[in-house]
């Protein structure tokens, strides 16, 4: 089940039998204030996801050309085409996480069993997770950019988004 931080936070209390205490009130108080810039950093990445999964795979195929080379996990355009789409359902899940500020979606949605499946279908996982950490750094760069997000400091949700690329990463090699 898939929770957000309220949620969360209530269903913690419940099982406790208790109210929510001060300090559970002041980090929700604290998702709140951050909210406007949690949904910019979504509309940013999500604006630009095409090019984030297309700039991360014309780099992963320069850094490793094996891959489009005959014979190569990517070659052929089928298989370019399947590789831009499971980066692409990667970063979109990564996405809902980014926007729930939880990584639950992402981990029962998206990367469990991910590793098997890869395995099972010979994708080489080391290089899905390098096409991940590639779009991880434009994502972040994105959300730095002090243009058009909400004022205050991005540091922290930056640091959150990276964590969920890496479990992404680490999921997949």
């Amino acid at each position: 089940m898939t929770y957000d931080a309220f949620t969360k936070l209530i269903a913690q209390a419940d099982v406790r039998g208790e109210f929510l205490n001060s300090g559970q009130l002041d980090a929700l108080s604290g998702v709140v204030a951050d909210s406007f810039k949690r949904l910019d950093a979504v509309n940013r990445i999500t604006s630009s996801a095409s090019t984030l999964v297309t700039n991360a795979a014309r780099e992963l195929f320069a850094q490793q050309p094996a891959l489009i080379a005959p014979g190569g996990n990517a070659y052929t355009h089928r298989r370019v085409a399947a590789c831009l789409r499971d980066l692409d359902i990667i970063l979109r899940y990564v996405t809902y996480a980014v926007y729930l500020g939880d990584a639950s979606v992402l981990e029962d949605r998206c990367l469990n069993g991910l590793r098997e499946t890869y395995l099972a279908l010979g994708v080489p996982g080391a290089s899905v997770a390098e096409g991940v950490r590639l779009i991880k750094g434009a994502a972040i760069d994105l959300v730095l950019d002090r243009n058009g997000i909400t004022q205050g400091d991005c540091s922290a949700l930056a640091s959150e988004i990276g964590t969920y690329f890496d479990r992404a990463a680490a999921a997949v090699s």
